[in-house]
């Protein structure tokens, strides 16, 4: 897959979401992992990452939206369940993206939204945990851009080629 990406959150509170964010961005291949206005307890976030993401994956905390600094070229996605937002499903994945998530009990701030080029939502009738949020995004994100062809037309998977073996596990 070209590109890169990161993921955050704005305001997050509860150190076992950050957690599980975080191991999710490192098993999904994040290139670096972002808090903006962190509750300070988020800090024992590492009780939820067994992968240790912050041996692998760089972490960026800001204190704002406006400290916020992304590379060149780096399109600011926010998720967020809104009207105006485009539903994942049909939203075509920047190659340079960084994507940030709303806090537990609440929304991205209007000056987070006023900077992201984009605001995406999922298509659920209610908001989802964080951290499977981020985990939807970044699947999303994997099927859009990781050169998978398109899913069969019968169910199940693709079939096996008469020169292929199954694999015994």
């Amino acid at each position: 897959m070209r590109g890169y990406f990161g993921i955050g959150a704005e305001d997050i509170s509860k150190p076992m979401n950050l957690g599980a964010l975080m191991r999710t961005a490192h098993a999904f291949g994040a290139s670096f992992f972002f808090t903006i206005n962190a509750h300070p307890k988020v800090r024992e976030a590492y009780h939820a990452d067994t992968s240790r993401t912050f041996d692998h994956v760089p972490y960026y905390q800001w204190d704002s939206p406006d400290a916020l600094l992304l590379p060149k070229g780096c399109a600011l996605i926010g998720v967020e369940l809104t009207d105006d937002a485009v539903a994942l499903p049909r939203f075509m994945h920047p190659q340079a993206a960084a994507y940030v998530l709303g806090r537990e009990r609440g929304s991205l701030s209007p000056a987070l939204i006023a900077r992201c080029q984009h605001v995406v939502k999922i298509p659920t009738k209610f908001c989802v945990n964080v951290g499977l949020a981020g985990a939807i995004v970044m699947y999303d994100r994997l099927l859009a851009l990781g050169g998978y062809p398109a899913r069969p037309i019968m169910p199940g998977g693709p079939a096996l080629e008469m020169t292929e073996k199954p694999r015994r596990r």
